[in-house]
């Protein structure tokens, strides 16, 4: 019979993280509360409220009581932008879909990577799944976060970002790439999460062509990818994957590639 014994274990920490334009609050994500100013920068990339990291003049980091403000000073121009967007919200803002006012731009156009000239093949999509859990330190300690990494062809895993949330993950990558000065349409996205819609439209925003997972992805996912000329790869294990669009950017010398 089994018996119970004491024990403990490393769980990761959640909370509370506001992104605020001058003064105000924009949204509130539940958040790991690491690399938070490349989570500043990919999330108001993500969100159109920037579109190089330059268009940021400074980063604040306060600690409140409830949890963490990112207070976000943009440049005149941006923040003059992001003002009239606000005035022009019909609702309060939310977390997951955040500034948003119609159903329409919850299933928003993205900036296209057709003519992206990024290929990769059979064994560079294994090495990069392969890399990606082996720079999570996070998820060896709690198993409980997902991670987001990018992969350049030559270079390996150049950035690698953890979070609770895999949205939260994926902008955090977004944020260190461009901190870095890559262009995102040298290398691919690769995540440890499922592909719903909003990795998609992320990874598109950020300007990487080819976006690769260890689950599957969700029909709107696969449809958006499509449009958008993103390569979508998902269920990849090992030197096992599945091809859901734009299969030519591959270089497929492996035989157990499948194309879905």
């Amino acid at each position: 019979m089994g018996a119970l014994r004491p024990s403990s274990r490393q769980v990761p920490e959640e909370v509370p993280v506001a992104l605020s334009y001058g003064g105000s609050t924009h949204a509130v994500m539940m958040a790991t509360p690491a690399d938070l100013t490349d989570f500043a920068i990919g999330f108001s990339l993500t969100e159109g409220i920037i579109a190089t990291a330059g268009e940021i003049e400074e980063i604040e980091v306060l600690d409140a009581e409830e949890g963490i403000d990112l207070q976000i000073a943009l440049r005149e121009d941006r923040s003059a932008a992001l003002a009239a967007r606000r005035r022009h919200m019909a609702g309060p803002v939310g977390c997951g879909l955040c500034g948003i006012e119609s159903l329409e731009q919850a299933v928003r156009r993205v900036p296209s990577c057709a003519t992206a000239r990024l290929r990769l093949s059979a064994d560079e999509i294994a090495a990069a799944v392969e890399a990606l859990g082996e720079n999570q330190p996070l998820h060896a300690l709690t198993r409980a976060v997902h991670g987001a990494g990018f992969f350049v062809p030559g270079e390996g895993l150049i950035a690698v970002r953890e979070d609770v949330g895999r949205h939260n993950a994926l902008d955090k990558l977004a944020g260190a790439v461009l901190a870095l000065g890559r262009d995102g349409a040298h290398g691919a996205v690769v995540v440890t999460s499922r592909i719903s819609v909003e990795m998609v439209q992320k990874t598109a925003i950020l300007g990487s062509p080819i976006l690769i997972a260890i689950s599957a992805p969700t029909a709107l996912a696969i449809r958006t990818a499509d449009e958008a000329g993103v390569t979508l790869v998902a269920l990849a294990r090992g030197a096992e994957f599945e091809i859901f669009t734009h299969s030519d950017r591959l270089r497929l010398e492996a035989p157990d590639a499948d194309v879905a």
